[in-house]
């Protein structure tokens, strides 16, 4: 006697098709984030070589410096239409931050502001992104947003007030 197999392919589709629509929908999520991700590090990029390469800057007090302000506003918004790059992403979202290199043990850390010795001339721009999150949205699954926190440090060929 024969047997009849033709429900065996519909039971084994209806048991894979759950599967592999997961698949594809974490292949475009994990898309997403890589995209996102080099979005904001391409924007922390375009704001640190902007900050490298202008010419007084006020490296003691970035929060107020024109130089910053207008690095910031050309990383989060776009410069013909002034419309945001990337959803969410907002100025405060960046710390921007100077490195100096100790000449006499040749190690990197915070440059000097004022006092006796006057400040120093950055050696380095340091710009990254605080506070950036991405929720993956997959049907069926809850899960925990992720953070994106890229950073980037260009050497500073500008000079400093």
């Amino acid at each position: 006697m024969r047997r009849r197999t033709s429900g065996n392919m519909v039971l084994e589709g209806i048991l894979w098709i759950p599967v592999i629509v997961l698949l594809v929908v974490g292949t475009i999520q994990l898309g997403k984030i890589s995209y996102t991700y080099y979005s904001l590090r391409k924007a922390v990029f375009t704001a640190a070589r902007y900050l490298a390469v202008q010419q007084g800057t006020d490296v003691c007090n970035l929060g107020g410096d024109a130089n910053v302000q207008a690095a910031l506003n050309l990383a989060v918004n776009d410069p013909n239409s002034q419309t945001p790059l990337i959803s969410g992403l907002t100025a405060d979202n960046f710390l921007i931050s100077t490195e100096c290199v100790d000449p006499a043990s040749n190690t990197v850390g915070a440059c000097l502001c004022g006092g006796v010795d006057g400040e120093q001339r950055p050696d380095y721009i340091v710009v990254s992104v605080t506070g950036f999150s991405i929720q993956p949205r997959i049907p069926g699954l809850t899960l925990d947003p992720i953070a994106l926190s890229p950073s980037v440090t260009v050497a500073f060929g500008g000079s400093s007030l």
